[in-house]
């Protein structure tokens, strides 16, 4: 069978996907990635398929309607037969599963976030059955040890290290959707890490819901750190990145580890949300504005050139102006190297679902239109600071114009890329040095030469 898989939300379910790619092709199915083919991920494939799997995210309400227009357009283009089976599965079909069957009938079969094995014995059925019948075995698809296919370029990973959440954020439904934290053990992640660098993998990007919970439910302890010193020195990945921290009892010995090993990025993704104690307090987040102050400068004295990225979000309920006016001024003393920020979406089921929703949907848009503009003048001011500096980046991709890639103060897709141009001066540069132009993958070694919000401009050093 031709499948062809589309994914959506998180790089959770980049993994999920990636796994479930892997069982179908050793069952000998061609498996695509939105219509590209794992085996040639830069050669567009014809758009018929035989089955089309949908990988929903039902996290906040943006998400929730990308994953259905998705669903709709898929439907939609069946009538041209480009796709005889459609199967959606995922977040938003854990949530609701019954409400999405009445009102997309055209769909064959929906499957929450733990029933993979229900997708493989629905597809063994013949092509011609629509009944959507769900199958009642258990087959363990993410973290399966078969061939994993990468979705995102071939030269980084995500390397996802738990399932769940015990975390009970006030204004989070992940804990109702994926369940309570399941840590994989470390030994299956290392052999996974290096399965991944031995086929080319560069950069190794280290995710679940809560990294720094990680090991208290297998062995009773915090083992990021563990777990780090074992990626740093056996996976032989170049890079590692640190995904989705939560600053409560945030493990200071995984920064230990980040410092002693040069391939950990310095560079940090902690979702901090608010800084106001009161609205942390409802948020259920466990800290308060003098714990999250004194975990920033923890950050920044036992690792001086780290990267911090963080989220936030603002029209909490209840949210005062005076208490909005509190977060910019956190953004502008904090200065953070990257950030996010989100307008409240209530969600069914959660603590905060039963507060009054009272900021009005304008008065949020304007807060986060005011607090993303301080944001981007310290982005800019800390992009001038590194003109003239000499930056080893790893290269994403290679178009007409830029070498664009990364240096380890950025993760791919979210944060700053450099680009350097390519007109015939730069080509005969890579010439003159006997070097050919890098390919994606590559690590070149660069001089900042300007600065934007987002970008940096820079030259190759030979």
């Amino acid at each position: 069978m031709r499948i062809n898989i589309i994914t959506l939300g998180c790089s959770k379910n980049t993994v999920d996907s990636e796994h479930l790619a892997g069982t179908l092709i050793a069952a000998g199915h061609k498996v695509f990635f939105d219509g590209q083919q794992t085996t040639q991920p830069s050669r567009r494939s014809a758009t018929r398929f035989d089955a089309v799997i949908i990988n929903t995210c039902g996290f906040i309400g943006d998400a929730k309607e990308e994953s259905i227009n998705t669903i709709l357009e898929v439907v939609g283009k069946r009538h041209t037969a480009s796709a005889q089976k459609i199967i959606v599965c995922g977040c938003l079909v854990e949530r609701y599963k019954e409400e999405l069957r009445k009102e997309i009938p055209e769909v064959d079969a929906w499957f929450g976030v733990h029933e993979w094995d229900k997708i493989i014995e629905n597809l063994e059925l013949k092509i011609e059955n629509h009944s959507g019948t769900e199958a009642h075995s258990q087959f363990p698809i993410p973290n399966s040890q078969s061939a994993r296919p990468l979705s995102t370029p071939s030269h980084y990973a995500y390397l996802k290290i738990a399932e769940g959440c015990n975390r009970s954020c006030s204004y989070c439904a992940i804990p109702l959707i994926r369940g309570a934290h399941k840590s994989i053990p470390i030994d299956e992640l290392v052999a996974e890490a290096k399965m991944l660098v031995k086929k080319g993998v560069k950069e190794l990007i280290v995710i679940s819901q809560d990294t720094t919970y990680y090991g208290l439910d297998i062995y009773h302890r915090r083992a990021l750190g563990e777990l780090l010193e074992r990626l740093a020195t056996e996976s032989g990945a170049p890079w590692i990145r640190l995904h989705y921290t939560y600053p409560t009892s945030f493990p200071i010995d995984a920064i230990e580890v980040m410092h002693r090993h040069k391939n950990i990025c310095n560079y940090i993704d902690i979702p901090l949300q608010h800084i106001n104690t009161r609205i942390l307090n409802s948020m259920q987040r466990g800290i308060d504005r003098e714990g999250t102050l004194r975990l920033i400068d923890t950050f920044r004295r036992q690792l001086p050139d780290v990267a911090i990225r963080t989220t936030l979000i603002v029209g909490y309920p209840g949210e005062t102006r005076e208490e909005f006016e509190e977060l910019k001024e956190f953004v502008r003393q904090a200065r953070f190297d990257r950030m996010g920020c989100f307008a409240y979406s209530p969600e069914e089921g959660t603590a905060a679902y039963r507060l009054p929703d009272d900021v009005p949907q304008e008065e949020k848009e304007l807060r986060v239109s005011e607090l993303m503009a301080i944001q981007e003048q310290v982005s800019l001011e800390k992009n001038q600071a590194r003109i003239g500096k000499t930056y080893r980046v790893l290269v994403d991709q290679i178009n007409d114009e830029f070498i664009v890639g990364r240096t380890e103060y950025d993760s791919p897709e979210v944060d700053d890329e450099v680009l350097i141009p390519i007109p015939a001066a730069t080509q005969s540069q890579f010439s003159t040095s006997d070097s050919q132009l890098p390919k994606p993958g590559d690590f070149i070694d660069v001089v900042i030469t300007d600065a934007y919000e987002n970008d940096l401009m820079a030259k190759p050093v030979f």
